[in-house]
């Protein structure tokens, strides 16, 4: 259900503004994005998993804020990182 140590690095490495960056919005929603996949495929095997699906629903709602405050500051880095994650339709 989680993602892998070498499966963060890479994200990090594909999202960071620069070196050593963690903490940047991008990088935040990436790896949200990528653990809410990881879930979303747990839940077709495993519905009845409820304290799962709680952490699920964190999860999107602190990615959800992250690209509200990413939105809300810079437009561009915001419309870029929709484009390149495929959220929006």
């Amino acid at each position: 259900m989680s993602i892998t140590a070498e499966k963060k690095q890479e994200i990090i490495k594909d999202h960071a503004q620069s070196d050593g960056d963690t903490g940047s919005p991008e990088v935040q929603v990436a790896i949200l994005t990528e653990r809410i996949r990881n879930l979303t495929e747990h839940f077709k095997g495993n519905h009845k998993d409820n304290h799962s699906r709680r952490g699920l629903l964190m999860m999107v709602n602190k990615r959800r804020s992250l690209l509200a405050y990413l939105k809300k500051k810079d437009v561009e880095r915001y419309n870029a990182l929709i484009q390149k994650l495929g959220l929006r339709k």
